[in-house]
């Protein structure tokens, strides 16, 4: 069954979670909205209770803070829908940016929605629109993937997966993992243009933009500090023609030979003509015969 929500017609539902939205690095980009909203919530789980005191001190908001994260997201997240469904008010607050942006708020926001339990968002920064909106590279389409993985094979697979789109790509990194992740955007990727922005809205924010090698170079000779945001150009029209030129290998070949192909990787005659039929996108029948010879 569905659940309609109407954020400004409440009346008869009391409970609300609400997801909101924090600066990235400068305090003032905190909206009055969001103030407003945390002062007067009957609490707010914090991703790190010890970085949102910070900024509840600095705008004087004396609501009480609990913990929300990724270890304790379970036990927690049971307990704030109790506590919804008896009527609380919320708050919902990451270290910065969005709630349930590579964290553990899209959790409780399914959670509360599955109990019809209003989610309301409360807009404001954003980490990966931010660098978006700098970099330069197209906007029409992109993929917001945040974390690549961290061990260096499933990386790159993840990588190898993505080298097709066309689409601007945007990617969270931490710093100690920086420079391992540029290597293996360009050994995957190309020396593809690339946009790396760190220290978002600070004092010393930066951007490094130009192709994956020279941003690899200058990170190098600095002092990395800071989580990164990258933002990398999609593929181009002539790699994507590349790749499914790569992708289609079996048109130098016979059905023959493109059968025993699927043969050799462990797959029965049966599964390999079905398999080659489907990607020469002709009847089962005729892969059988030329196969067969018949």
């Amino acid at each position: 069954m569905g659940f309609v929500q109407s954020s400004f017609n409440n009346s008869v539902i009391e409970g609300q979670l609400y997801m909101v939205a924090t600066p990235i690095g400068n305090l003032d980009d905190m909206t009055p909205r969001a103030i407003q909203i945390l002062k007067e919530v009957d609490f707010i789980a914090a991703e790190d209770t010890r970085q949102t005191r910070k900024l509840l001190n600095f705008f004087d908001i004396q609501t009480k803070v609990i913990s929300y994260h990724e270890h304790n997201k379970e036990q927690k997240g049971d307990y704030l829908i109790e506590e919804l469904q008896k009527g609380r008010k919320i708050a919902l607050v990451s270290d910065a940016g969005l709630p349930g942006i590579s964290d553990p708020g899209a959790d409780i926001a399914r959670l509360a929605i599955e109990a019809h339990i209003p989610v309301i968002p409360i807009p404001g920064a954003s980490a990966s629109l931010t660098s978006l909106i700098a970099a330069g590279l197209s906007t029409n389409r992109f993929l917001f993937y945040g974390f690549l993985d961290r061990q260096r094979n499933k990386r790159k697979k993840e990588l190898e997966k993505l080298k097709g789109l066309p689409f601007t790509m945007i990617f969270y990194e931490a710093p100690h993992r920086i420079i391992d992740s540029l290597q293996d955007m360009q050994a995957v990727l190309g020396d593809r243009e690339v946009s790396v922005g760190r220290e978002l809205t600070k004092k010393f924010e930066q951007f490094i933009r130009g192709p994956i090698s020279f941003c690899m170079e200058i990170i190098e000779n600095q002092k990395i500090q800071g989580e990164f945001t990258l933002v990398v150009s999609g593929a181009s029209e002539a790699e994507q023609q590349d790749l499914k030129r790569q992708e289609q290998w079996w048109l130098e070949v016979s059905i023959q030979d493109h059968v025993n192909h699927y043969i050799g990787l462990g797959h029965d005659s049966k599964e390999a003509i079905k398999l080659v039929a489907k990607e020469r996108e002709v009847p089962k029948r005729d892969v059988y015969q030329a196969y067969h010879e018949l």
